[in-house]
């Protein structure tokens, strides 16, 4: 969508192809317009500011971005690339809205830089490399502008890690990158980080002195959000069928019944000739368990009982010797 919006504003489409090519997407949403709107704006307000010192100035589109000279096999693809006299500039559309994430001595905006600079800084003299990621779900813009050497010598930096990483050597290292790995849970160097904790007070059989608690609280929400992902990767690995020694998959509680249509259910006991004290409580309509007592299992069931639904209970991991059935 966001492409979309660029190419038509440089013209490289017309309103005919545009409004195609949007039915195409199927049904976008208000939220995506207007969201998608912001970054263009963002975009093209850069590019408009490019061109009032530098005639010449290109916006390039969807751009494939290789820095494999740094990173084996490395590439990636550049939202909107702006080339100008006195700077090349790589804007980064992010549209998630659970993570900020800055450009700042960000490594993955770093690499698009130098995809850019590899691809275009024979053919311009631009001094500058300006990174820009931008995510308008929280209006949020950042950047970061380095110089060639300084670009250039971050990835020399970063070569040799790269190459061990390409060959499956290397060090693990546990941080905040970690929530997007698919191996959260089954890292080693996560997993002995988070156990680390635990070694507090082991070292003698009496309490844990308060010096200590610190260092503790430092490792605890990263140590508890471990073991959350492991019950998950345990979970969802049951869920593909394997099978865990001494765990199965059972059935938990089943949330409450509900009403799909509550004014369907008041038209119905209305019509049966019920006060409304035997159903509202006090203007609201009472909970199916409530309603229940109110009128009687039999009545509940016969008159009501085709309006309420029930959910299944949420599937969880329990030790074997569980009573509940086994998914």
């Amino acid at each position: 969508m966001a492409e979309l919006k660029l190419r038509k504003e440089l013209g490289e489409i017309n309103d005919f192809n545009y409004g195609e090519q949007l039915k195409a997407l199927g049904d976008i949403g208000a939220e995506m317009h207007r969201f998608t709107d912001d970054y263009v704006d963002i975009v093209m307000t850069k590019y408009y500011e490019a061109k009032r010192t530098c005639g010449d100035a290109t916006l390039l589109i969807e751009v494939r971005l290789d820095f494999s000279e740094w990173v084996p096999h490395g590439f990636g693809t550049g939202d909107a690339v702006i080339i100008s006299d006195a700077y090349l500039e790589v804007c980064d559309l992010k549209y998630g809205k659970g993570v900020a994430v800055s450009a700042e001595h960000n490594p993955q905006a770093r690499l698009y830089g130098l995809g850019a600079l590899h691809e275009f800084g024979d053919i311009y003299s631009f001094p500058y490399v300006r990174n820009t990621i931008i995510q308008p779900r929280l209006q949020s813009v950042t950047e970061e502008t380095l110089t060639r050497i300084e670009l250039l010598s971050w990835g020399d930096s970063i070569r040799e890690s790269a190459q061990l990483a390409w060959e499956g050597r290397g060090e693990f290292h546990s941080g905040e990158h970690c929530r997007f790995c698919n191996a959260k849970a089954i890292c080693r160097a996560r997993a002995s980080e988070a156990m680390a904790m635990f070694e507090y007070g082991l070292d003698a059989p009496d309490v844990i002195p308060d010096e200590q608690i610190p260092e503790i609280l430092k490792v605890a929400d990263m140590a508890e959000q471990w073991l959350k992902d492991v019950r998950e990767y345990a979970k969802a690995q049951a869920l593909r069928g394997y099978e865990w020694a001494g765990y199965k998959l059972v059935r938990g509680r089943r949330p409450s019944r509900a009403y799909p249509n509550e004014d369907e259910v008041i038209k119905q006991l209305a019509r049966a000739g019920y006060a409304e004290s035997q159903y509202l409580a006090p203007t609201k309509l009472m909970s199916a368990s409530e309603l229940e007592k109110s009128i009687g299992k039999s009545a509940f069931k016969a008159l009501v009982g085709g309006y309420v639904t029930q959910g299944e209970g949420v599937l969880t991991l329990v030790p074997e010797d569980d009573k509940r059935v086994e998914y």
